[in-house]
This record gives structure tokens, C-alpha cells and sequence, in this order.
């Protein structure tokens, strides 16, 4: 019956399945605990995916080559997969590279339930625990920071990615 439906149209349905799963389980848990603090859950959630994330990720990185370069790319790459427009771009400073996004599915989710002040916050936690799993791992000092988010106004969420040569860890 829906084999004929193209596995392109199947694939986004099915990612926004996920992201719809997301907010069912965000809801699950202010009804079932109504005294627990939904957004320190939601913190939780987004910390133990950016472990998981670094984890996959360490499987592909090569240490002897571009760190932020790396794992710029790969953030990009994951968010395509998502249906994100998101891509990599080489920064004007030696080792430095930013990951753009351009629109984002879950901006898009979080706005339409009115959930905005939980859209920065959940990456950047997301962002933090990858890049503290793959220092702590490989011994590296990645940084990252936020320079741009659509939920506060921006035009895009623009993420840089280096790493600190001289800073303390």
C-alpha cells in the first residue's frame, strides 16, 4: 500500500516522526511528574545525546588531521541527514570552521509549541557534552562557541569550532 511512496518522502516523514517523538516524551514527562523541572530533563536529555553523538563520531575522527575541521563537518553532515540546512565553512583564522545553519526543523517545532527559551539551550548542551567527550577521550581542548541562533533573532545558527593551542583545559 505505501511502497510506492518514494523513500525520500518516507525518510522526511520518518525524521519528523522523531522530533515529534521528542516533544511526546517531553510531554509524558510534565504529566506523569508534574513537581520534576521539565527543562532540567530536557538539559539531561540533550547532555547524554551529545555524549552519544561524540561517541559515533569518535569512531570516524582521525586525531593526526583537523580536529574543528572534523567535527565541523560532521555536525554538518548529521544535520543534513536530519533534513537541516546546514553546511561547513572555513574560517578566516588557521584551524577554525563554523558550522551554518541556515533553517532548522526544530527551531521550527519549538517555536510552533512555545518552546523557544529550550531551542539554544538544548544544542548548546548538546554542543558542550560532544565537545567534552572527545577532548576527555583524545586528549584534545576543542572549543565551540555560539555566535549566531534563529531562536534569538538570527538569521542563522552559526556555530564556530577551534581548537585551543594555549588555553588551560
Amino acid at each position: 500500500m505505501f511502497t510506492d511512496i518514494p523513500i525520500e518522502k518516507r525518510f522526511a516523514i520518518l525524521v519528523e516522526i522523531s522530533r515529534a517523538s521528542h516533544f511526546a516524551w517531553r510531554e509524558a514527562v510534565l504529566r506523569r511528574c508534574p513537581d520534576v523541572d521539565v527543562r532540567e530533563v530536557v538539559n539531561e536529555m540533550w547532555d547524554i545525546t551529545g555524549v552519544q553523538t561524540a561517541e559515533a563520531y569518535l569512531n570516524h575522527l582521525d586525531p593526526s588531521k583537523s580536529l574543528p575541521e572534523q567535527i565541523a563537518a560532521s555536525v554538518a553532515w548529521s544535520s543534513q541527514c536530519m533534513g537541516e540546512e546546514a553546511r561547513l565553512e572555513a574560517g578566516n583564522e588557521s584551524g577554525e570552521f563554523f558550522v551554518r545553519h541556515d533553517s532548522c526543523p526544530w527551531h521550527r517545532w519549538h517555536e510552533k509549541r512555545g518552546l523557544l527559551a529550550e531551542d539554544r539551550p538544548g544544542c548548546d548542551r548538546w554542543f558542550d557534552a560532544m565537545i567534552r567527550t572527545i577532548n576527555e577521550k583524545l586528549g584534545a581542548k576543542l572549543r565551540f562557541e555560539t555566535l549566531s541562533a534563529l531562536p534569538e533573532g538570527g538569521d542563522c545558527c552559526l556555530r564556530r569550532f577551534w581548537q585551543d593551542e594555549t588555553g588551560p583545559d
